[in-house]
């Protein structure tokens, strides 16, 4: 069983420079803009410098990578040279899909940037010849995706002999299908003898038997309910027809002036209302899984960049992606989970801003919308059409 950590009652809110971090990672956080550690960074980051397995607990958006990288990019930078060998990471984190793999690997390259140490990343959808170049050239972290990870090990590109640190990002989402059938080949291939972190969004129940096969004497910090939503996103519903969705989508983000995501339950679900919206001259795109990673990246591109209105996607895009300044996320199907539900809003209203996100709920979904208001305890502002307008 894990212990709880024992400083819940800490300022959430300190400096970094309060937690013994080195100055090319005080300096790296300056240039960034970060000046103050969120309540999971100011909880981690000082066990993590300790050496002490951690389950760490919180939502999306609250800081989580920033919070292990910040204390490995340390530890790393005080292991000797002769450590580092070709195709032999030292730390490895383990993501989920490709894009939070990329955005991880990006916030250790911009916190060690001044620092001697590679990060390489490993995921499937991109060309893998490359990605064994770039390990043969050195590589002291790993952020990977399972699939890809076992493919080059099968093949002798990688070797776990130097491995000192693991990572499991979004461990809840490792605990399905594929992910678990991987989990399983990959736990008896890493070294006794590590420091392993496991961050997740909520606490499912195989996470805990995960957890206690992983970690050693771990400590748990829990910062939120992951059925918790944050209180600045204002959360309204629409009761509608399955056929209206489209029109009453296309005059939401007609009337919003910034970015907007649209979750549909299936990859065809998004097809089809990107279509139907494409029609009505609003500029989108998709993301979803049957989509090449090309494809994905140019997507997230033109979104970021301010090309499209919207971006409609499945919940491969509920999670991970750090995307700033959504201020609108539409329901356009229901999840079948409320934990879902939370992570698909919590897309907005992120780093202490305030956001809006509209559920469209047909007759067929108001029982999963009463069970996720129960779950999350707290009612949606029900409007009507007409007020689409007022949304944002």
């Amino acid at each position: 069983m894990t212990a709880p950590d024992q400083s819940q009652n800490q300022d959430q809110n300190q400096d970094f420079s309060t937690f013994g971090l080195m100055p090319p990672l005080l300096s790296a956080l300056d240039k960034a803009g970060h000046k103050r550690a969120s309540a999971i960074q100011a909880r981690a980051i000082p066990l993590i410098l300790e050496g002490r397995d951690v389950l760490a607990i919180a939502q999306t958006g609250s800081g989580k990578t920033a919070s292990y990288a910040l204390p490995l990019l340390q530890r790393l930078a005080t292991l000797p040279p002769s450590e580092r060998i070709p195709g032999a990471p030292m730390a490895l984190v383990l993501a989920p899909t490709r894009e939070l793999a990329s955005q991880i690997a990006g916030v250790f390259r911009q916190l060690g940037r001044t620092m001697p140490l590679r990060t390489r990343v490993a995921c499937g959808g991109l060309p893998k010849d490359a990605q064994i170049a770039a390990m043969a050239e050195g590589v002291d972290i790993l952020v990977a995706t399972s699939g890809r990870l076992l493919e080059l090990f099968d093949n002798g590109h990688v070797t776990f002999d130097k491995l000192r640190f693991f990572v499991l990002d979004e461990a809840d989402r490792m605990l399905e299908g594929d992910f678990l059938i991987d989990m399983e080949r990959m736990e008896p291939l890493l070294p006794t003898i590590r420091q392993t972190i496991l961050c997740s969004a909520t606490q499912p129940p195989g996470l805990q038997p995960l957890a206690q096969r992983l970690l050693h004497k771990p400590v748990l910090i829990e910062i939120e309910a992951q059925t918790v939503t944050p209180r600045r996103i204002r959360q309204r519903a629409m009761f509608v027809e399955a056929d209206q969705k489209p029109a009453l989508i296309a005059a939401a983000l007609r009337h919003q002036p910034g970015r907007a995501i649209v979750f549909a339950r299936t990859k065809a679900d998004v097809e089809k209302l990107a279509a139907t919206l494409r029609r009505m001259k609003i500029a989108v795109e998709t993301l979803h899984g049957d989509r090449t990673q090309g494809q994905r990246n140019r997507a997230l591109e033109a979104f970021r960049a301010g090309k499209i209105s919207a971006l409609i996607a499945t919940d491969i895009a509920a999670r991970g992606l750090d995307i700033g300044d959504i201020l609108l996320v539409i329901n356009a199907t229901l999840p079948e989970q409320a934990d879902t539900y939370v992570h698909r809003i919590g897309r907005t209203g992120r780093a202490g801003k305030r956001g809006d996100s509209l559920t469209l709920c047909d007759a067929t979904e108001r029982k999963m919308l009463r069970l996720i208001e129960k779950q999350i305890g707290h009612r949606m502002t029900i409007i009507s059409p007409e007020q689409i307008a007022g949304i944002s």
